[in-house]
């Protein structure tokens, strides 16, 4: 990984579009904070598509999507549950600086009948993982969940890798495709990972192949659920405390951050930024 003022001047100069984790990328301490925040706006107001893509549920999402928790996140899409669904603004949804409630549309991958028969082999797969590991439990956030389970080992509890290692392993016995982010171990049935979302959403948002224009797109993380967009995308970026995991990822961002967390995300913003001003 390089440093992010090693970025060439001319690769951040013509983004059209920004993706980014939330958890530990745009949070801080649970919650985003008000460096972040702006970040997210400065780039929408210079012109870029903004999507959020997290391990997160979609019920999570909704209330910052939709500005019902406070003042809406500047997004363009939040794509959840590692990319199998999203909300997305209604084309006479309200303008990102507006404060106050917008219409959304609920975007799957998956139809109706494939959700209801995978919701129901989820939730023996996780009574299962619960009784195979002492102590695991689903994550807190659980009950927004529509197409993958998660469980916590880093947000509310702390687990060691061995019973990390334990979890995953219960969970592809059982035929889910997994990974980790910086606080959940998640399974789900189907080929999902950020990088399939993030191609979808292009698609469904923009009606354009992100394969064929990675010149034009960054991405910033920070950990394992993170590493399908650190192989693909041209520009990746981790926050510092992608640190912690770096040694167990196989696949890196090009370039880091000074900060961890909130205050990365604002640094990459503004080299961005200061990149389409020169």
């Amino acid at each position: 990984m390089l440093a992010l003022n090693h970025w060439p001047l001319s690769n951040r100069r013509d983004l059209v579009g920004v993706f980014t984790d939330i958890d530990d990328t745009l949070t801080t301490h649970g919650a985003i904070t008000p460096d972040a925040l702006q970040a997210l706006a400065d780039l929408k107001a210079a012109g870029l598509t903004v999507i959020a893509i997290t391990g997160r549920p979609i019920g999570w999402c909704e209330p910052f999507m939709a500005g019902t928790a406070g003042p809406r996140w500047p997004v363009d899409a939040m794509v959840a549950e590692n990319g199998a669904v999203a909300y997305v603004l209604d084309k006479n949804g309200l303008q990102p600086s507006q404060n106050k409630r917008s219409a959304l549309s609920k975007l799957y991958q998956q139809d109706a009948a494939t959700r209801e028969a995978n919701s129901l082999r989820m939730q023996k797969v996780a009574a299962r993982v619960m009784f195979e590991v002492p102590g695991v439990f689903l994550s807190r956030d659980s009950v927004g969940r529509e197409t993958d389970l998660a469980f916590d080992y880093n947000e509310f509890t702390r687990h060691t890798p061995e019973t990390v290692r334990k979890v995953l392993d219960a969970l592809q016995r059982a035929g889910m495709q997994t990974t980790t982010s910086s606080i959940h171990i998640h399974g789900c049935f189907g080929n999902f990972d950020k990088w399939q979302g993030a191609q979808w959403i292009v698609r469904e948002l923009l009606q354009r192949e992100l394969a064929q224009e990675l010149d034009s797109w960054a991405f910033v993380g920070d950990s394992g659920n993170d590493q399908a967009m650190f192989e693909h995308f041209t520009h990746s970026v981790g926050v510092a405390n992608i640190a912690r995991f770096a040694p167990q990822m196989q696949h890196l961002p090009r370039y880091v951050a000074p900060s961890e967390r909130g205050a990365g995300f604002a640094e990459v913003a503004r080299a961005i930024l200061e990149a389409r001003g020169a």
